[in-house]
């Protein structure tokens, strides 16, 4: 299967190709098409997607559910990791801390970044810094997810 970042270059060249390549991107991490995500932007060591505000990730005050924006954090997270990481390398998260800060009373837009530096060490924690932003700019959900970084095993 191509990389996400071949994937996202290639389908985004064609007509409804970000609509093309959030089916794709769901499709292989099935969770994910829980939210319906709308990627609006991948590339090494950045990610930007939208989560629809519909009934279906709706909380009992009818705002975007806490677990829904985790879920857009960690979509848009793993979108840049597999976009960034060197091929000799493999992640897998391994904490999240969030902190909610707002209502999501609209579409949400979730972005996951790092800096390239982060990937260069031999630190294998890397923190991936990400939020969660309202329609009208206010921050709703924001904090880090952690990753762990090692290199992949030798092929037998």
């Amino acid at each position: 299967m191509p990389s996400v970042l071949d994937l996202w270059k290639t389908t985004t060249k064609l007509p409804q190709g970000k609509r093309l390549f959030s089916i794709a991107f769901a499709r292989r991490a099935p969770y994910f098409a829980t939210i319906r995500p709308r990627f609006v932007e991948i590339r090494p060591n950045y990610a930007e997607l939208v989560i629809p505000k519909r009934r279906a990730v709706h909380n009992h005050i009818g705002t975007v559910h806490a677990i829904a924006l985790c879920n857009g954090l960690e979509a848009a997270m793993g979108a840049l990791a597999e976009s960034t990481i060197p091929k000799d390398r493999r992640w897998i998260p391994k904490g999240m801390d969030i902190a909610y800060t707002a209502k999501a009373t609209s579409d949400i837009t979730c972005i996951a970044e790092t800096d390239a530096a982060q990937w260069a060490g031999d630190d294998p924690d890397l923190p991936v810094r990400v939020r969660g932003v309202r329609e009208d700019g206010e921050v709703v959900i924001e904090g880090v997810i952690r990753l762990w970084v090692t290199p992949k095993p030798p092929r037998a």
